[in-house]
């Protein structure tokens, strides 16, 4: 009976940490307020052994079980789903940090560990944790990044959360530990199983414990504002600076007239970069370990490069903290403004122009009134391009064909040999979408190894796949 199951749970993490009703409501509804269920309990255990006995506990009665974080997910892969029948894990209160080993180079922490305290436990030892999502890095977790495959401004020279990872701990599917918590660069012995959980989106297991790769801390740093005529110039002045700088270039961002306009109506102290209001522009950020001015390098090659940049700015420190401010605070000022359709779609880097000039044409071909904010990270062919009526009061008849637009946006996605879900993950958003874009033998062989991890489909069920 449910009323078992409620005490021999309690008896595992305390009273306190079985939550219901209107205590578990907050676990139950998406960062975006998209997606919201209905959950028998939400459990936060405080170790690896209490989320073992709980998962065993919830496979012996047949309970559906949805991991999770810091419950900032974007595609409702965190929530449970409206029938209700699930019991959420969170591990928020497993947030400690277990070794930081300065000399590997590595960092081992509780997957509740937000990645702000990640960062900062790094910065602490002279190190650098890469990750780089700054509007929610108080919020977001290291479990989370992992199950999602987080990916952020630092992916072009330090890689996604999948490159920053050497070992996990993970609760099976049935309540057994796996300990893979190795610290080694070189393991060649075998199937790599981390991977399989590394993006799985907590349909195979719950991480647990982590252990995370460290990089020299950054001693200087640079940084330009750059204006250029369209996306097609950004992705040539990419390949000039690569060129020319190396794998120093740490960030190149582009974002969008339309982007800039929502930013300055909604985020107070934001100021245009320009006098001229440009309908593009680039962020790009070298760093390097040595004390070494980087002014000058950046300066030289901007300058060097051939037509396409209307104008340019470079800054050390202050004026950049303010242009920085305008790229991480777009998500907010969309959600200020109201609902829109977002995409999160990555492309090979050659065809981010050709991605945004498709996409642009075939939208405004099939609506009238489009207010389309394209921007992202386009030094890893990830672009965020999100859609809505510049008049508000058209804006819910036009969510309402938000199938429509994805077909239209992720068919020319997929034409260009790009990928529906770039960082954010499928979740319960794309779940369906793709079976549309996956071969059929991709999906067998994805089925084929959830059933093996999870053969009664009790982890985290209709997400994924």
């Amino acid at each position: 009976m449910l009323s078992d199951l409620m005490n021999l749970l309690r008896n595992v993490v305390g009273t306190e940490h079985v939550l219901s009703g209107e205590t578990a409501a907050p676990y139950c509804t998406d960062w975006r307020g998209r997606y919201s269920g209905q959950a028998l309990a939400v459990i936060l255990p405080g170790d690896t052994h209490q989320v073992a006995a709980v998962v065993t506990l919830c496979a012996e009665h047949h309970i559906a079980i949805v991991p999770q974080g810091g419950n900032t997910s974007l595609s409702g892969g965190s929530v449970p789903l409206p029938q209700g029948q699930q019991i959420v894990i969170n591990l928020s209160r497993m947030n400690k940090i277990h070794a930081l080993d300065t000399t590997n180079y590595t960092l081992t922490v509780e997957a509740g560990c937000t990645l702000a305290t990640v960062r900062e436990a790094a910065e602490q030892a002279n190190r650098l944790f890469p990750l780089g999502l700054s509007a929610i890095a108080t919020q977001c977790e290291i479990g989370g990044n992992i199950s999602t495959n987080a990916g952020g401004i630092g992916v072009l020279r330090y890689g996604n959360m999948r490159d920053l990872v050497l070992g996990l701990e993970v609760v099976l599917p049935d309540g057994r530990i796996w300990n893979g918590l190795r610290s080694l660069r070189k393991d060649n012995t075998g199937y790599d199983l981390k991977h399989l959980f590394i993006g799985a989106e907590g349909t195979l297991g719950i991480i647990t414990t982590a252990v995370l790769k460290l990089f020299p801390r950054p001693q200087s740093v640079a940084t330009a504002c750059v204006a250029v005529r369209d996306p097609a110039v950004a992705v040539k002045l990419l390949a000039h600076l690569r060129a020319n700088c190396g794998d120093k270039i740490s960030a190149f961002e582009i974002i969008s007239r339309s982007c800039l306009d929502l930013v300055l109506a909604h985020i107070p102290d934001t100021v245009e970069p320009f006098v001229t209001r440009y309908e593009w522009i680039v962020l790009i950020e070298l760093s390097d370990v040595l004390q070494t001015p980087l002014d000058a390098p950046l300066l030289n090659a901007l300058q060097a490069f051939d037509a396409g940049i209307l104008e340019f700015a470079v800054d050390s420190k202050n004026t950049a903290v303010s242009w920085w401010n305008l790229r991480k605070n777009i998500s907010e000022a969309q959600k200020r403004e109201g609902i829109s359709i977002k995409h999160d779609v990555a492309v090979p880097i050659s065809h981010v122009a050709e991605f945004i000039a498709q996409a642009n044409a075939a939208l405004r071909a099939a609506f009238n009134g489009l207010r389309i904010v394209a921007f992202g990270h386009i030094g890893d062919g990830n672009i965020h391009y999100n859609i809505s009526m510049l008049d508000s009061a058209q804006n819910p008849a036009f969510i309402a064909q938000s199938q429509q637009v994805n077909s239209i946006v992720y068919d020319i996605v997929h034409g260009l040999n790009g990928s529906i879900s770039a960082e954010h993950g499928l979740g319960q958003l794309k779940r369906d979408e793709i079976h549309h874009y996956k071969s059929a033998l991709e999906l067998e062989l994805m089925r084929s190894i959830k059933h093996t991890f999870d053969p009664h489909n009790l982890m985290n069920p209709e997400k994924v796949i």
